[in-house]
């Protein structure tokens, strides 16, 4: 069972409905209801990701701990949606996370089961196919060109200011490094990827011992 840090699952279930009836004063009802209907699945993707993680304690949750918070309202809402399809709350817990955590990730995305988000802001991610035990810092873009969404394989690291777009298929165990761009490109996983001379991309082998994330 996840440990919620300084918070029992009741001051957690009121604090999330007291941001929402704050940033959102529409009157919507029944706000309450519908989190405690989908917080213990929520909280039990999270758990996933969280123990998963190296550098963060297995089994505890601070909803301080804004990269960990971001996590937990994408799960919220995402979890809300698949049970229910409820649109109009899911868009606030979204519109909330872009406002806290300035990370731009709709409600509609199927994340992996476990993944990583060092720093939040300027994350923007589109429709895509993901890959597990992704890593993403801030300003990192996956996004669609021409409708064409890219496929992520697992293991993918996204250092800060890299974009993924359009018809491009990654590799698993792809390290895009900082302010690269691969647009309707491949690479060939197990790689470092850097940017090379006239928009082209080179790449170099990925030497890895262990994994520097996640627990396996």
């Amino acid at each position: 069972m996840l440990k919620l840090l300084n918070s029992s699952r009741e001051d957690m279930l009121n604090y999330i409905t007291y941001q929402l009836e704050r940033f959102f004063p529409d009157g919507q009802t029944g706000i309450k209801q519908s989190l405690d209907a989908c917080l213990n699945e929520a909280l039990a993707r999270l758990e996933n990701c969280i123990n998963a993680v190296k550098m963060w304690r297995p089994g505890e949750f601070d909803y301080l701990h804004s990269s960990q918070y971001a996590m937990f309202l994408y799960f919220l809402a995402n979890t809300l949606w698949r049970s229910n399809g409820e649109q109009r709350l899911c868009a606030k817990l979204f519109f909330l996370n872009k406002a806290l955590n300035g990370i731009d990730c709709f409600f509609e995305i199927s994340l992996p089961e476990i993944f990583f988000i060092g720093h939040s802001v300027g994350i923007v991610l589109a429709k895509a196919t993901y890959g597990n035990y992704l890593v993403l810092y801030q300003n990192s873009t996956i996004g669609k060109n021409y409708g064409i969404a890219p496929v992520i394989g697992e293991g993918t690291i996204m250092y800060p200011n890299t974009a993924i777009i359009g018809e491009s298929h990654i590799g698993d165990g792809s390290v895009i490094s900082q302010g690269v761009s691969v647009i309707n490109r491949a690479t060939p996983g197990n790689c470092l990827v850097f940017q090379g001379e006239a928009g082209e991309l080179v790449f170099k082998p990925r030497k890895m011992e262990k994994d520097e994330f996640f627990r396996h």
